[in-house]
């Protein structure tokens, strides 16, 4: 049986479809006549087929054309569909009220190039003018009840905004997959305009589905078999973006703040990302940072979980866990919070590595004795014999110049760090050693999108694609976009057939 077929079939056994509200409804072809043309088109289509020789490329034909006209099926469905939500504008209220102000209905409906997941459809409303002529726009109760965003209807606004934050996508290239994929013909600034709103929407709903992300993760933590307590590990580190300004470019600090949850066998059940566009002091990412963590231990059922904050020893990262961490309270006791720093063993071994080649210059010796070293940071007291070797070995060379300039400070940034450099006691704590999931955030979240060959931001486009990628990142963007059309303004003149959050009220 032929996909044609199917369709007719379908219509067929479905029940005819009922107007709640029949009076007043704009005449018209019924839906089976708006239909019938492309259905006609899919049945010639299917026999076109099979009355000829298989080939690759007659398949590969026949479903893009298949594609196509179903696309246009769609499309005419929901073109006759949403033109029937509103009845004539004569059966509605002449006056209303909205949002405090009274507006009076206009006489006919107004045609509108709306954009849907199946292409572009013109779609009849009616507008109601501010009575007093005060200068304020025309509203369309339709249009604000359907939730349209500059014209684009909320599944392709949503689309359009999750494709524009993808990995390794640019503007071109989004604009292309939706020609492509729902024959929206788009340009930029169409693109801009609906993903800046779309972005804005979703970044309100960022903090609450991110902290029930965690409560979740850390729900499952807790019924999770292993050694170890459940742990929230937190992290935060800073990438140069190109930003753009009146004298060119300049490479500035953005920042990344992760929050992750590590089970009872110290596997990682997921991570909840944030990012804000370069900002002296990063207060931004510390307000937001703080806010999550605080509200995710407020929430939370049951004992606490092991609090780790694992970063390398960069002056925002050191500042936050003095100023902030070190001072948060247990949001139910009242106690001060225990964190657990941990430098990142990473940024450790570099240390390593830099004394070794100040030592011995560049050879064998170098290899054996940094790699010795590294492990030997792992075990009980590694730090403390590290340092130990490392000052034996200076004593019986006469190191000068450069090479004692960065001896001492690698020494000197062991040395000074030594109670964050417990590697054995944090694994024996089921805590991560590195900071790899933060850089790894920095660069799924910075470089695979915002640093394209080419590529330089203003700080409000960034801020859009950032607002967008934590939250695909996070595994929460369904459940914000949820949240967005749950809270989107609505209106509604009686009479409409639709419900409403808002009511403009009718008036003698």
């Amino acid at each position: 049986m032929s996909y044609s077929t199917y369709l007719l079939l379908a219509l067929a056994i479905l029940p005819p479809l009922k107007n709640p509200n029949a009076a007043g409804k704009p005449a018209g072809p019924d839906l089976p006549e708006v239909m019938a043309p492309v259905l006609e088109r899919l049945r010639q289509l299917a026999a076109q087929f099979l009355q000829q020789r298989v080939t690759p490329a007659d398949a590969y034909r026949f479903e893009q054309q298949l594609q196509e006209e179903l696309r246009e099926l769609g499309r005419a469905m929901v073109q006759w569909t949403y033109n029937r939500l509103e009845p004539e504008a004569a059966t509605l209220p002449k006056h209303v009220r909205f949002e405090a102000g009274p507006y009076t209905r206009l006489n006919q409906k107004t045609p509108q190039n709306a954009w849907t997941l199946f292409g572009q459809i013109r779609l009849h409303r009616i507008g109601y003018r501010p009575t007093d002529k005060t200068g304020d726009a025309t509203i369309f109760p339709l249009a604000l009840s359907m939730g349209l965003v500059h014209g684009a209807t909320p599944a392709l606004a949503e689309r359009a905004a999750r494709l524009l934050g993808a990995t390794g996508m640019t503007q071109s290239q989004t604009l292309q997959r939706l020609r492509e994929d729902h024959g929206v013909g788009w340009g930029v600034k169409k693109l801009r305009q609906v993903s800046e709103v779309v972005s804005a929407a979703l970044a309100e709903q960022r903090h609450e589905t991110q902290a029930a992300k965690l409560l979740d993760w850390l729900e499952q933590a807790a019924a999770s078999r292993g050694k170890h307590k459940p742990v929230l590990s937190v992290g935060r580190d800073g990438i140069t973006l190109p930003m753009r300004c009146k004298g060119g470019q300049l490479f500035e600090v953005a920042t990344t703040g992760t929050v992750s949850v590590l089970d009872r066998r110290g596997q990682r059940l997921g991570t909840v990302y944030l990012a804000h566009t370069p900002e002296s002091g990063q207060k931004t990412m510390s307000s937001q940072l703080t806010r999550l963590l605080r509200d995710v231990l407020q929430r939370g059922q049951g004992p606490l979980p092991r609090l780790g904050y694992i970063t390398d020893a960069g002056d925002n990262e050191t500042a936050y866990y003095e100023k902030t961490l070190c001072r948060m309270k247990h949001p139910h006791t009242g106690k001060k919070l225990e964190w657990i720093r941990v430098v990142d063993y990473y940024h450790a071994s570099q240390r390593i590595w830099k004394m070794a080649e100040a030592l011995f210059g560049q050879g064998p010796r170098t290899t054996s004795w940094a790699r010795k070293m590294q492990k030997l940071l792992k075990k009980p007291g590694g730090v403390h014999r590290v340092l130990h070797s490392a000052a034996n070995l200076r004593a019986l060379q006469r190191l000068g110049g450069t090479r004692l300039r960065d001896f001492k400070k690698a020494y000197g940034y062991l040395r000074s760090r030594i109670r964050y450099l417990r590697y054995a006691d944090y694994r024996a704590m089921g805590l991560p050693l590195g900071s790899g999931v933060t850089e790894a955030g920095c660069k799924i979240v910075y470089t695979q999108r915002l640093k394209l060959s080419g590529m330089g931001w203003e700080e409000s486009g960034a801020q859009t694609i950032l607002n967008l990628r934590v939250l695909q990142l996070s595994r929460v963007w369904d459940a914000a976009y949820e949240r967005v059309l749950n809270q989107f303004d609505e209106a509604q003149v009686p009479g409409q057939p639709y419900g409403s959050a808002r009511e403009a009220k009718s008036v003698a």
